[in-house]
């Protein structure tokens, strides 16, 4: 084969490759794959105007909706439905590397829109994210994947974290509640308290638990749960819940007598689990 031949073919078949790349429906991590320095704008940027995304009736994206897909190892299963969905966690926020590059759902990210990346929540997906250390709310459009920590939950974009005060620390504990374009005022019960549970001390009939994991293997939850019945005198239980025709091995440690209590024992459990654990009111699993 000559040399000309050669290389037509070889353009050919990058050609090619690129094409079918982007006609994939696998999710574009681009939350976590391109290295490199993040950050804020270099010059301040007046933020405090941009208004919340407006939720609305949207036909899931053609891209990053596959039914599962792995990520540095890992396997994440896209949920097929976003209703009803509540996470409490760590939020954090990606800016200036990733701004005007496509996002998983073919979108290019715009760090001074209100949107947001999440592993597994359906996209187009909109949500309210609420900082539980300051009551400071917003509400986004879950567009992208992300981010791929263990101990994260959502990653915000630099308007929206702006707007509800993670830019300073880098991460914040959030709760995640999900928004039915139909009836975006979420119920009352929903709403979260300018303080977050773990600072009032709130004595609950059922006790308060921590949920330090949930995993699809039991194998996995049972080896967690045997390390933090060596640090605490708290039951530690493997609770199996179905989810999507999936069972789910939940870790949960109590029940303490109040959400003081909870709190004191979260901080030593966190360094085990490597992840900031889900305080549940009440005898009832999330």
């Amino acid at each position: 084969m000559n040399t000309s031949s050669f290389l037509f073919k070889s353009i050919v078949v990058a050609a090619i490759s690129y094409f079918l790349a982007g006609c994939s429906s696998a999710p574009t991590p681009s939350t976590s794959t391109i290295p490199g320095q993040d950050g804020a704008p270099s010059a301040p940027v007046d933020v405090s105007t941009v208004p919340d995304a407006v939720p609305k009736t949207e036909a899931r994206s053609r891209y990053g909706n596959p039914q599962s897909y792995n990520q540095f190892g890992k396997e994440y299963r896209v949920l097929a439905k976003s209703s009803g969905y509540r996470e409490h966690g760590v939020a954090s926020w990606y800016g200036t590397k990733f701004h005007g590059r496509r996002t998983s759902s073919g979108e290019p990210y715009d760090m001074y829109a209100m949107t947001a990346a999440h592993k597994t929540l359906p996209l187009p997906t909109y949500a309210r994210v609420t900082n539980v250390d300051n009551g400071r709310s917003v509400i986004v459009k879950i567009n992208d994947r992300g981010p791929f920590h263990d101990n994260r939950v959502i990653d915000l974009s630099y308007a929206a974290a702006h707007r509800i005060g993670v830019l300073q620390n880098g991460t914040a504990r959030v709760l995640v509640e999900t928004i039915d374009p139909g009836h975006p005022t979420p119920p009352e019960s929903m709403t979260v308290a300018s303080h977050p549970p773990e600072i009032t001390t709130t004595a609950l009939a059922g006790g308060v638990y921590l949920q330090v994991g949930a995993f699809s293997h039991q194998q996995t939850a049972e080896g967690l749960a045997d390390k933090i019945r060596q640090v605490s005198n708290t039951p530690v239980n493997i609770k199996p819940a179905t989810s999507n025709n999936q069972t789910v091995y939940r870790v949960q440690v109590g029940p303490y007598p109040d959400t003081t209590s909870a709190a004191n024992a979260s901080s030593e459990i966190s360094t085990i689990s490597q992840q900031t654990p889900l305080l549940i009111m009440g005898d009832k699993t999330p």
